[in-house]
């Protein structure tokens, strides 16, 4: 479904009608900090006018604790239906895990992950499986930290599941490491890696049942809009899923205005453009 030369455009609503979003979070709707006011009018907009929203995140957490993070920051709870997370769907993968002795990379606010599980808990000697949901400190810690530990357990073939595949985010107006970069060099390293959240499928075919059971029935692909800032998460995940695709400009890829020719070159291969893009959700 993607388009050879990408549409600008100011406002979400000079594409064709869609009966429903899926909409990315961080870098759309807020920065982590506070909410864009312009973004968060958009969707109660699109909301009263009778679509359907489906906040799909890679944050590495259950849903509530999201939507707790989505109240603080000012996003209005009618300017979306549902939030699904990677975390959602890791959780759904420990539960395959039970009595696996599994070591936690991330920080304690991931913990929830574990909750209501026999998953236990362990350190890098005695770990059977790898969950990475970040790193223990973001604020001043890179992949580079993880290097000496993450080399002994590639050593060993330890698996490693990530739970979020994003590799940076934009905090504030700071760029910081995600699970995703975690992952990257302990591949690179020679450990094996799966990874739950976007752009993969399943969180997709749960988000589009997820809007079957609303709409009363089957919803074409083609009527359904993906909407992020990711390069490698977002653009493709909605595009393999069969989505139109809306690529909003943050400070992760793009730091300046958007242009055909910034386009070309975050997306070089023609047919894994958006179909569409703009500076910001409006």
């Amino acid at each position: 479904m993607a388009n050879n030369a990408t549409v600008i455009i100011d406002r979400i609503d000079a594409l064709p009608a869609a009966r429903a979003w899926i909409c990315d979070i961080w870098g759309v709707i807020h920065d982590g900090v506070a909410a864009y006011p312009p973004a968060v009018a958009a969707c109660v907009r699109f909301r009263d006018a009778g679509g359907r929203i489906i906040f799909l995140t890679n944050a590495p957490r259950p849903r509530e604790g999201v939507i707790a993070q989505l109240n603080g920051l000012g996003v209005l709870s009618s300017a979306y239906d549902a939030v699904l997370t990677s975390g959602d769907v890791t959780r759904e993968i420990l539960r395959t895990w039970q009595a696996i002795p599994t070591l936690h990379i991330g920080p304690a606010r991931d913990l929830t992950l574990f909750h209501g599980l026999d998953v236990p808990l362990t350190d890098a000697g005695s770990a059977k499986r790898i969950l990475c949901s970040g790193l223990y400190d973001d604020t001043t810690e890179t992949p580079e930290n993880y290097r000496e530990v993450l080399a002994v357990l590639a050593a060993r073939g330890v698996e490693m599941l990530c739970a979020n595949p994003d590799v940076k985010v934009d905090r504030g107006g700071k760029i910081i490491y995600c699970a995703g970069a975690v992952a990257q060099a302990y591949a690179a390293l020679g450990g094996a890696v799966s990874y739950a959240g976007k752009p993969y499928a399943p969180v997709y075919d749960t988000a589009m049942k997820m809007l079957a059971e609303w709409l009363g029935g089957d919803v074409s692909r083609a009527e359904v809009t993906a909407i992020g800032d990711g390069i490698h998460t977002d653009i493709p995940g909605g595009l393999l899923a069969g989505l139109r695709t809306v690529y909003v400009a943050s400070a992760i890829h793009l730091d300046g205005p958007v242009t055909q020719a910034a386009l070309e070159g975050l997306f070089p291969e023609p047919s894994q453009r958006p179909h569409a893009a703009m500076q910001r959700l409006t």
